[in-house]
């Protein structure tokens, strides 16, 4: 097994940031994820904890990004690059993440595609319950709206 660590992110992370989340899927150019953002949802609460390869350079192979509206906690983007999948190594993320959240004391809530089983089993292990039969709808083109 590689040598592997969590830790939190870093100014100077985004671009391997966004190559786990290209990889996984986890990220496209209508989300509007930058820096910025990230940056902004850390000084509000929040967390991005990335999994690295210390063997290959710190290499981020993983994350965590963990935002905080003032009520709740959010765990989104929670992915693994595929070559490191089936390894065990989301666990270790999720066990740093869920630290996170009982520091903080907030209930946390995650979304995930309803066909991704393993991660399913992931959350529900770790304590994560159904809300029920949800839908999740979003306006991501702000412009386009015509009140």
């Amino acid at each position: 097994m590689k040598q592997v660590r969590v830790r939190p992110y870093a100014r100077g992370d985004f671009q391997g940031i966004m190559q786990v989340w290209t990889a996984t899927g986890l990220s496209s150019p209508e989300r509007g994820d930058d820096a910025e953002t990230i940056e902004r949802s850390i000084t509000m609460g929040g967390t991005l904890l990335v999994l690295s390869d210390d063997n290959a350079g710190d290499t981020i192979i993983g994350t965590s990004w963990i935002t905080f509206d003032g009520r709740r906690l959010h765990l989104h983007h929670f992915g693994i690059t595929p070559e490191y999948q089936g390894k065990g190594l989301s666990r270790k993320l999720l066990g740093e993440s869920l630290k996170f959240v009982k520091e903080k004391g907030h209930q946390v809530k995650i979304e995930v595609h309803r066909t991704n089983e393993i991660a399913i089993r992931l959350y529900k292990k770790a304590g994560f319950k159904y809300l029920g039969d949800y839908d999740v709808y979003i306006i991501r083109d702000i412009q386009s709206l015509e009140f």
